[in-house]
């Protein structure tokens, strides 16, 4: 590819990444993550039959196509979390992690310190460490010096849909880091999506915006599309903000000038 999105040696087709809750059924998913072309699922460590001794939803992922990403969604404190990446792991889901350290129930905002603590300690056990954090450049730089293998803003609260509230931190983390940037949460709807993009970031994770659609496979369709338009976009670069207009046309050479 001329464009690879990388992640720790790895190379993924798409840069955009799904969740897998909040889906009316399970075929509805699998359908909508067909009809999105990722190659990157994020699975809830703590919400799913990990054993597989009950149908669940990851008997609707393929594998050979789709690479599972656990998370530790709902865990409060840096112990949770550790012992939730750990417990994943162990069941054979992955040595990666999207680790979220929640640290205020209501807004769902990260507990920074604790994601930092998490990640240092899951970095010395060999883990591919993706943390969910706030878009602050400050703590995304200490999350890259505790060994993350991305790092991973908030565009808005979780499952909000408000779109990118901070574009221009997003731009400065993303001319910091060293390692790549995801927007994680807060889309609404792929004109969001495109945006991320084109300030930069090198892809983007959703859930609720595609499985609280009213129609999540025509919407996965649609930011598959929105993602690849606004990577398009950042690499060819836009033209400058101007205060007044420009002719398309030069007026050199008009007849009767």
């Amino acid at each position: 590819m001329s464009d690879p999105f990388v992640i720790a040696g790895r190379t993924f087709r798409s840069r955009l990444i799904v969740g897998t809750g909040k889906y009316p059924s399970h075929a509805v998913m699998r359908a909508a993550h067909e009809a999105s072309g990722a190659d990157m699922a994020t699975v809830a460590v703590r919400r799913v039959d990990i054993t597989r001794q009950t149908e669940s939803l990851l008997d609707y992922i393929d594998t050979d196509q789709i690479f599972l990403l656990p998370n530790t969604a709902a865990c409060y404190t840096a112990d949770e979390a550790i012992r939730t990446a750990r417990l994943g792991r162990e069941a054979g889901m992955s040595n990666w992690v999207k680790l979220e350290v929640i640290g205020d129930e209501r807004t769902l905002f990260p507990d920074t310190a604790a994601l930092v603590e998490a990640t240092r300690v899951l970095v010395k056990e060999d883990f591919i460490v993706l943390p969910y954090t706030n878009d602050d450049p400050v703590v995304c730089r200490k999350l890259e010096d505790a060994g993350a293998a991305a790092v991973m803003p908030l565009g808005a609260p979780i499952g909000s849909g408000l779109g990118i509230q901070n574009p221009n931190n997003i731009r400065i983390i993303r001319e910091q880091a060293k390692v790549p940037v995801i927007v994680d949460a807060g889309v609404g709807t792929a004109s969001d999506a495109a945006v991320a993009m084109e300030l930069g970031a090198d892809g983007v994770l959703m859930n609720t915006a595609i499985a609280g659609a009213a129609d999540p496979v025509t919407m996965a369709r649609a930011m598959h599309l929105a993602v690849e338009a606004g990577r398009l976009a950042f690499l060819a670069g836009r033209i400058p903000r101007k205060m007044y207009a420009t002719a398309s046309s030069p007026l050199d050479g008009v007849v009767g000038r």
